[in-house]
């Protein structure tokens, strides 16, 4: 066993210990997870409490905020228990983080994947799910609703036991957007492999619109250029197997190389916007959304995010990112429940939790909020509908950064070299030397 698995396998015998104890008959939580009853509610939960707390990742008035709201509205009334709803925003993570440490944490938390797995399971603080799982909604279980590509794989939404710890209601994944209103040609054919992509990128360096658009101050963004092309050419699990390399040998590997030098080329070859390295995000953002670029390559959200400012006539597209590789894969990256494994009603935050995968709150999480529901059955807005494609036909899935929850990583690693990769700073050849010196040096300070 390598000293990565030696690390690693104590916080997940951890967490799936804690996940254990709060399936079994200790506490107040039942032995076995309850059978489920035709109005969708477990037949044997235990008493009801006055009021239960959730913490929300959303602000109040954006538009995931609202439907979610609606449901715990229809919750409330089903149940006649309170929900005491904090829409703490994106800090909900930092938020909770200090709230661990005492007997104050919340009873339902959601949030995006990538920043509470780091938190709440390699430290075992994460609870069971599982109640939320086996919850009949619309006359199935909550477990037959989710996509099994989404369980299954480099998803890493279960620990080794296969308790499950978070429930997605939410995904979102990424693409290269465009407005097909000034390039339908895209929308019909677009580019294919990378080969491909360089040549239209090349012929719009002609034109009056900068080929990309790309916010140079933002890490997550400019690591997914590597990231995710490394994982488009070599399949999920490629990522991680660099970042788990202790002595560094993986870097090592020419397809690694190739992938920087790509990253490299973007930079030295003038295809990213004018002024991406020095500007605030969203400015290279809000230039592409006024036409002075063709293509952003980011997430699914771009259009909700976006819609308020992009010019007259704007049609959202996306195709996925070229690569050379037979096989295509798709991320998809959750937003979902955890339970902290001290909150004091798991079974009632887990029935609250199963509620959001009903049909009527998923239809409007992909109508109203332009965000992409977990249920691949549920509808969404035109614009995502290509985002969705992508998904269906994929051989695989991905998280972003492959899933990677090794605390300080990407954000300590990853992102600063990355940066200076993508702001044209250091080649490909440098990049995976400082990657591969940064990585061994991480690993030891573990």
């Amino acid at each position: 066993m390598s000293n990565v698995a030696r690390k690693l396998v104590p916080v997940l015998l951890t967490g799936a210990m804690l996940a254990l104890a709060a399936c079994s008959g200790g506490g107040d939580t039942p032995a076995e997870p309850a059978p489920p009853a035709e109005n969708g509610e477990p037949a044997a939960l235990p008493e009801k409490p006055e009021s239960i707390s959730y913490w929300s990742m959303w602000n109040e008035g954006e538009t995931q905020q609202k439907v979610i709201a609606q449901a715990v509205k229809a919750w409330e009334e089903e149940t006649g228990i309170k929900v005491d709803v904090e829409w703490q925003g994106r800090g909900v993570v930092q938020k909770l983080t200090p709230a661990l440490n005492t007997n104050k944490v919340p009873d339902l938390v959601d949030a995006a994947y990538n920043k509470i797995a780091p938190i709440l399971v390699t430290t075992g603080q994460a609870g069971s799910l599982q109640g939320a799982y086996d919850t009949e909604i619309d006359g199935k279980k909550v477990s037959e609703l989710i996509p099994e590509k989404y369980l299954s794989g480099n998803t890493q939404l279960t620990l080794e036991d296969g308790t499950p710890w978070m429930l997605p209601y939410s995904i979102s994944s990424e693409g290269v957007w465009f407005d097909a209103a000034t390039h339908p040609d895209w929308s019909s054919a677009p580019p294919e492999t990378w080969d491909d992509f360089i040549t239209v990128l090349d012929e719009l360096k002609t034109s009056d619109q900068a080929p990309l658009a790309i916010d140079g101050d933002i890490g997550g963004y400019n690591s997914a250029w590597f990231s995710s092309l490394m994982i488009g050419e070599n399949g999920p699990g490629s990522v991680d197997n660099l970042i788990t390399s202790e002595d560094g040998s993986a870097w090592d590997a020419p397809e690694v190389l190739e992938i920087a030098q790509r990253v490299e080329s973007l930079a030295s070859g003038g295809y990213f916007i004018p002024g991406y390295n020095a500007s605030k995000f969203p400015a290279q953002q809000e230039a592409w959304g006024s036409g002075k670029a063709a293509m952003l390559f980011s997430g699914s959200w771009i259009p909700a995010e976006t819609s308020t400012y992009v010019k007259d006539g704007f049609e959202f597209d996306s195709f996925p990112l070229p690569t050379n590789s037979e096989k295509k894969y798709a991320r998809a990256e959750f937003v979902g429940y955890v339970t902290p494994a001290k909150a004091k009603n798991i079974e009632w935050a887990s029935n609250l939790a199963a509620s959001v995968l009903s049909i009527d709150i998923q239809n409007a999480y992909g109508t109203e909020a332009k965000s992409l529901p977990v249920r691949l059955d549920a509808e969404v807005s035109p614009e995502l509908q290509s985002v969705v494609d992508h998904l269906e036909a994929a051989d695989g899935i991905y998280a972003a950064f492959d899933g990677a929850i090794y605390p300080g990583y990407t954000d300590k690693v990853l992102f600063p070299i990355n940066n200076d990769l993508v702001l044209g700073k250091i080649s490909g050849e440098e990049f995976v030397a400082k990657m591969k010196a940064a990585t061994v040096d991480y690993w030891k300070n573990q």
